[in-house]
C-alpha cells in the first residue's frame, strides 16, 4: 500500500532517488528567518514563553507575523540588544539575567522559557547555552530554561521548529527497558489535526502515542529504543537526529498531504505496530474517500496546470509530489531550501522524472529559470510574490503553506484549494 513506486528503468526506488540529479545553487537569498517559527509554537505551546535576545527589527518580524495587538499578553517578546550591548559597553550576561527576572515574577505561569538566539546575537557571540545552563540553576524547578538559535543566517524560517524542538528531545525521560513500543509524533500541529490523527491511531488499536512537542512543554513523552517515530513535517532533520541518539527509530513513510499521503503515514505505523490490513482499510476508508471528494472540487483548476517551487519553507518536495499524484499537476522545478534525501526518498519517487529538482538558493538564477519556463503558478516567498506578479506570473505564498493546517484528511480539500485560489483570482481578472 505503502510501497514507493518505482521509476521506469530503475530496479528499486532507493536507487532512483540515489541515480536522480539535483542543481544545488548557492548564492543570494530570500527567506525568513526562524524566529518566525515563534508564531505557531508559542500557541502550540501553551505553558511556554519564548524570549529573543535580538534587536528591534526582531521585536517587529515577530509582532506583525503574530498580528499581536499592543494589550495583549502574548507567550513571547524580545530582549532588545541596544547599541551600548553591540559596543561591548555592559554585560549582556547580566542585562539578560535582569530580564529573565523581571519577566518570571511577572509571569509566574510560565513552566519553560526558550532563550532564542538572533542574527545580532550571534554576531557579537553571546553565549545563550551558558545563560539558560546557569538561569535554569536559579529557577528550577518551577521554570525549565533552553536555548537554542532563531538566526537567519544560512537558514530558512521552518529550522526555527527544528532547532527548538531539537532543544527538547534531552529534556524527554528516558523509556523503561521494558516499556511497550510507543509511537511518536514529530512535528507541530494544530490542535485540531493532532486530535484528529490521535483519534485515528486509537481506533486503529496503536494507544501508546506521544506527541512532540507537547502543549505542555513540561509534558514530555519518553524516548528510548522501544520508540518509533513518524514526522509529521519534512523539515525536522536536527530533531530525528536527536531522537535516533535517544535510541528512537524512524518509520519511513510519505508525509500526511492529501489523500494518499495521509494513508501512507498511517500505513507505514500501522504496518510498523502489526495492524490487520482489513481493519486499517475499514478505518481509513471513510476518512480516505472524504478527502478524495474534497481534493476532486479543485482538481478543474489545476490538472494539467504547470507549477514551479522557489526554495523557501522545506515542504516544498511532498507538495509537489501531492499536486503531480493527486490532482494532475505537472511540476516543472521544485526547489527546496535543504533536501534531506533519506526522509523524502518516497516523495520523491512520485516526483515526475521531468521535474527539475533543486537545492539551495540563488534567487536571481531561479528568477530566470521561472521567466524561461512560464509555469502557470510559482510558489515562492513574500519578497519575490509582488515582483513576479508584476511580470504576470501568477504565485502562491510559501509561508501561508505552513501557517494553514494542511495535514490530513479533513484538511486535504483546504490545500488543494489554496492552490487552485490564485488561479481562479487570475482567471476572473483576466475577464
Amino acid at each position: 500500500m505503502n510501497a514507493p513506486t518505482v521509476i521506469p528503468g530503475c530496479s528499486k526506488p532507493d536507487e532512483a532517488v540515489a541515480a536522480r540529479p539535483v542543481l544545488r545553487e548557492r548564492g543570494q537569498r530570500e527567506v525568513f528567518c526562524g524566529l518566525t517559527g515563534i508564531v505557531w509554537l508559542h500557541r502550540k505551546m501553551q505553558d511556554a514563553f519564548f524570549l529573543v535576545v535580538g534587536s528591534r527589527t526582531c521585536a517587529h518580524l515577530l509582532q506583525s507575523a503574530a498580528g499581536v495587538m499592543i494589550f495583549a499578553e502574548p507567550r513571547f517578546a524580545t530582549a532588545i540588544m541596544e547599541e551600548r550591548d553591540l559596543a561591548g559597553m555592559v554585560d549582556c550576561q547580566d542585562e539578560l539575567d535582569r530580564v529573565v527576572t523581571r519577566l518570571l515574577d511577572r509571569r509566574p505561569d510560565i513552566k519553560t522559557l526558550f532563550l532564542v538566539g538572533s542574527c545580532p546575537s550571534e554576531v557579537i557571540k553571546l553565549d545563550l547555552a551558558k545563560a539558560a545552563e546557569r538561569l535554569g540553576k536559579q529557577h528550577m524547578p518551577n521554570v525549565r530554561i533552553l536555548n537554542y538559535s532563531g538566526s537567519g543566517i544560512e537558514t530558512t524560517f521552518t529550522q526555527g521548529e527544528d532547532a527548538c524542538l531539537a532543544a527538547l528531545v534531552p529534556e524527554m525521560p528516558a523509556q523503561a527497558s521494558d516499556a511497550a513500543k510507543q509511537l511518536l509524533i514529530v512535528g507541530a500541529l494544530p490542535d485540531i489535526v493532532e486530535d484528529q490523527f490521535l483519534r485515528l491511531f486509537d481506533q486503529l488499536g496503536i494507544d501508546n502515542v506521544g506527541v512532540l512537542p507537547a502543549r505542555n512543554a513540561r509534558d514530555l513523552p519518553p524516548v528510548g529504543p522501544n520508540t518509533r517515530y513518524l514526522l509529521a513535517q519534512p523539515f525536522l532533520a536536527d530533531t530525528a537526529l536527536a531522537l535516533e541518539d535517544r535510541g528512537a527509530t524512524r518509520i519511513d513513510a510519505l508525509f500526511p498531504f492529501g489523500a494518499e499521503g495521509t494513508t501512507g503515514w498511517l500505513h507505514a505505523a500501522a504496518t510498523e505496530f502489526g495492524i490487520d490490513e482489513m481493519h486499517f482499510n475499514r478505518v481509513v476508508a471513510p476518512g480516505r474517500e472524504r478527502a478524495k471528494r474534497a481534493i476532486e472540487h479543485a482538481r478543474g483548476a489545476l490538472e494539467g496546470k504547470r507549477i514551479s517551487f522557489l526554495p523557501d519553507s522545506q515542504l516544498e518536495v511532498p507538495l509537489a509530489r501531492f499536486l503531480a499524484t493527486e490532482l494532475g499537476m505537472e511540476p516543472v522545478e521544485v526547489g527546496t531550501p535543504y533536501l534531506h534525501r533519506a526522509h523524502c526518498a518516497q516523495e520523491l519517487d512520485l516526483i515526475p522524472p521531468s521535474a527539475r529538482i533543486s537545492e539551495g538558493q540563488h534567487v536571481d538564477r531561479q528568477l530566470d529559470r521561472v521567466r524561461a519556463d512560464k509555469p502557470d503558478l510559482t510558489v515562492c516567498g513574500l519578497g519575490l510574490a509582488n515582483p513576479l506578479e508584476s511580470e504576470g506570473f501568477t504565485t502562491k505564498w510559501a509561508i501561508e503553506l505552513v501557517f494553514s493546517p494542511i495535514h490530513g484528511f479533513d484538511q486535504a480539500g483546504d490545500l488543494a484549494e489554496l492552490f487552485a485560489r490564485p488561479l481562479r483570482r487570475r482567471d476572473v481578472l483576466e475577464v
